[in-house]
């Protein structure tokens, strides 16, 4: 039977509550095949109709949102008048509050958030859309191959006009740091430790803060949007956290470490994308 392959067909950047590790902000790549007889064209499927139907249904249903793993014991639902509430409960203990808009969430019809039950799940969003000719179809989701440091962090822009001003959507990010001209693994490894599973937000994001819990909420444009979080797994910054800002927040906290010294950084928002910062510090 014919088939037909998209590799790298889009980017999935988004957030997740993880049983362990709780709010977690992921990049997956997708893949794609198709299976099925030969069209009028000699085609199984148009390449330009693959990326249209496919990757318009991702970016709509799937991208820049919060997913949610229904399955999970820990998760308590509150859905009212076009809202999203939900209780989430580690298997540490602590918890995660969440309110948002409904088009900010997507539910995952299993007890965790893997790149199996996220392929399933547009799988069976997809079928229904596909021509007849299309017999089968399977979605490879897969992290990118990072040879160095990485992290994962979530966050809200609640001044962008698209879905980033959701208030938990995220990334899994590389970054590269150049100290002196040269590149730095050691200070790569120690800011990514610095920001592993981090939610980075503004001050002026920050409710309220009691004990070991921080409230962060804003209106935008979509709507309401509200987080609770422990604060450990929090860090404040004076600004939008937008890829920009970061990276400039990055070098100018590193070259206040090394005084005297030249540091550049390459922060990445997800695969493929981000900014570049420079900072002296004397």
């Amino acid at each position: 039977m014919p088939q037909l392959f998209v590799d790298r067909l889009t980017t999935l950047d988004f957030s997740f509550l993880h049983p362990d590790r709780g709010l977690l902000g992921e990049s997956w790549l997708l893949d794609v095949v198709l299976s099925g007889g030969l069209d009028d064209q000699g085609m199984v499927l148009d390449f330009a109709e693959v990326k249209h139907r496919i990757k318009q249904l991702v970016d709509e249903a799937f991208d820049h949102r919060l997913l949610i793993p229904l399955g999970y014991e820990g998760l308590e639902e509150m859905p009212r008048r076009g809202m999203s509430h939900l209780n989430f409960r580690t298997t540490p203990g602590w918890l995660i509050q969440h309110s948002s808009p409904e088009q900010a969430v997507c539910r995952i019809d299993a007890a965790e958030v893997t790149p199996e039950t996220v392929a399933e799940a547009i799988v069976e969003r997809l079928q229904p859309q596909m021509p007849d000719n299309v017999e089968s179809l399977q979605i490879r989701l897969r992290p990118e191959a990072i040879d160095g440091a990485f992290y994962h962090y979530s966050h809200g822009l609640k001044h962008h006009c698209g879905n980033c001003q959701r208030i938990a959507h995220g990334h899994r990010s590389r970054i590269v740091i150049e100290r002196n001209g040269h590149r730095d693994p050691a200070l790569e490894a120690d800011w990514a430790k610095r920001w592993r599973d981090i939610y980075i937000a503004s001050h002026e994001d920050l409710n309220k803060r009691e004990g070991d819990e921080m409230w962060f909420g804003y209106r935008s444009e979509q709507g309401r949007f509200l987080l609770r979080l422990p604060a450990n797994r929090c860090y404040l910054v004076d600004f939008d956290t937008t890829v920009e800002n970061l990276a400039q927040h990055i070098a100018d906290t590193l070259a206040k470490e090394y005084p005297g010294q030249s540091i550049r950084v390459q922060a990445f928002e997800g695969v493929d994308k981000g900014a570049i910062a420079e900072a002296v510090a004397t």
